[in-house]
């Protein structure tokens, strides 16, 4: 595994850059913003992230250690692949991903293109608990009321298309009785537990409706 490169910058292109190591050139993929801050030349550090895959292997450049970090955490979304991860990077600052990935608002990755509210809605479901903001401990124990996790998870609905009114009561009704889910206040657990509640009801009316038309015939 390469974690970093250092040498002069021999090229430099529109959506990557080769670096010089003592006559080997190594060419890494990155943003615009830190291909913007190479010179040609001049000697540079950037840490990197390796994908090997079957037919090819593929350096994948940072210019900090915590824009590697949400990059290789942002490839453990589903349907998220290493292009897609670098765009979001491109668009968004690592503390903005964090700051939206951790609160549920999956509105800022739409900003990305190629993400629409589907893809923001599965980013902010499967990271909920992987990126926390820098100066945020993970398990705190303030005194915050049992339902600040409700914002989070209504805006993760919001997002993948649900009225707020629609979030809130699914919400409610698919967390009815489970005292300890809603003590733990675990944003992922229980936007799961209210989109599984959701299809089991439409299940269920589709049921009913089926069986008011056969007493109607």
């Amino acid at each position: 595994m390469i974690s970093f490169l250092r040498g002069p910058v021999a090229q430099l292109g529109l959506s990557s850059a080769v670096i010089d190591l003592n006559g080997v050139g190594m060419l890494v993929q990155a943003t615009p913003k830190t291909l913007g801050s190479l010179r040609l030349g001049q000697e540079t550090t950037l840490t990197t992230s390796m994908i090997v895959r079957e037919d090819s292997m593929t350096l994948y450049g940072f210019s900090s250690e915590d824009e590697r970090e949400v990059f290789d955490i942002l490839l453990t979304v589903s349907g998220i692949g290493p292009r897609l991860a670098l765009a979001v990077l491109a668009v968004l600052e690592p503390e903005t991903i964090r700051v939206a990935a951790s609160s549920g608002d999956g509105k800022t990755f739409t900003k990305v293109p190629g993400i629409g509210p589907k893809v923001a809605g599965r980013i902010v479901l499967e990271l909920a608990n992987k990126l926390v903001p820098h100066g945020t401990a993970a398990n705190t124990t303030s005194n915050e009321p049992q339902t600040a996790w409700k914002p989070q998870v209504v805006a993760a609905m919001t997002s993948l298309g649900w009225s707020e009114k629609d979030a809130l009561n699914s919400i409610d009704k698919a967390t009815e009785g489970e005292v300890e889910m809603l003590a733990e206040g675990n944003v992922a657990t229980i936007l799961r537990t209210t989109l599984r509640w959701l299809g089991q009801d439409g299940a269920r009316r589709g049921t009913a409706a089926t069986a008011k038309r056969g007493l109607n015939v």
